[in-house]
């Protein structure tokens, strides 16, 4: 090949190099991007009171701290969840993997409305399989928030396990081995040995998690009763104020939302950073 052929085939290859990465950048920006410059337009285009008087209201706030609750209760479980889970498929092989790997799927298989309505048939006092004798010992599910922590959790559930499964099976066995012949017992080397290296791997799916549960609507709107005030998310804020044709309100909680997990996405990365530096 000559020399003027050669630097055509090079240059070529450059063309197409950037074309792709052009093409990739320009479909993320039209799909993520550009969503939510357009919130952030909305949210401020008639001015900051209206999207600000509405979040700080009594309703608003209350939807917010709710919704941070549902991520402080359901994130931490489902992390345990996971790890406990992802080791269990991963180091202890038997038959009953394969039901637990698809129930584990479940979530990702279902509208979140199904689960919701299971949720229902199951917790409601008027016929539901346990949720009279709950009644009787003075527990209420539905309606209240043990029934939206339950719709949290059902639907963030793989997440963790996902993400740490691969990590699992990529490591080994050789350094837990070599612990465990050292004299280190499975507590000792889970936590010197495993956790150190799925710790990423377990982090992103804590991120997956806190992103579902800040925006989960359907599950929870079946078993919350949309309560203002007492069982409202803020999903489930931004879509009534959405009924109630208060749109900077709505855009104003929207984007809050998005901040919120851009916010935990930002935290894990500069963690990531500075433990690489």
């Amino acid at each position: 090949m000559s020399s003027a052929s050669a630097r055509g085939h090079v240059g070529r290859g450059t063309v197409s190099r950037w074309s792709l990465r052009i093409l990739g950048l320009g479909f993320l920006a039209l799909l993520l991007a550009a969503p939510l410059v357009i919130i952030f337009f909305e949210t401020f285009k008639d001015g900051i009171s209206a999207p600000l008087d509405a979040i700080t209201s009594e309703n608003g706030m209350h939807a917010l701290k709710l919704s941070l609750l549902m991520v402080a209760i359901a994130v931490p479980l489902n992390t345990v969840f996971g790890v406990v889970c992802a080791i269990l498929l991963v180091r202890h092989k038997w038959k009953g993997n394969a039901v637990i790997d698809s129930v584990i799927n479940l979530p990702f298989a279902l509208s979140p409305i199904v689960i919701g309505l299971a949720l229902y048939l199951l917790y409601s006092t008027n016929g539901g399989w346990f949720g009279p004798t709950l009644a009787g010992m003075g527990l209420e599910v539905l309606f209240s928030v043990p029934g939206m922590v339950l719709a949290s959790i059902f639907v963030s559930l793989p997440f963790v396990v996902r993400e740490t499964v691969p990590v699992l099976q990529e490591i080994g066995t050789e350094q837990e081995q070599a612990a465990s012949t050292l004299g280190a017992d499975a507590w000792q080397t889970f936590r010197r040995v495993t956790l150190p290296a799925i710790r990423w791997g377990v982090a992103y799916g804590v991120v997956l998690t806190t992103a579902r549960v800040l925006g989960e609507f359907g599950a929870v709107t079946i078993v919350s009763g949309s309560i203002s005030g007492e069982t409202e998310t803020l999903p489930i804020f931004v879509q009534k104020q959405f009924d109630a044709f208060n749109e900077p309100g709505a855009y104003g909680a929207s984007l809050l939302l998005a901040l919120l997990a851009l916010m935990t996405l930002l935290a894990m990365n500069l963690l990531k950073r500075k433990e690489d530096a």
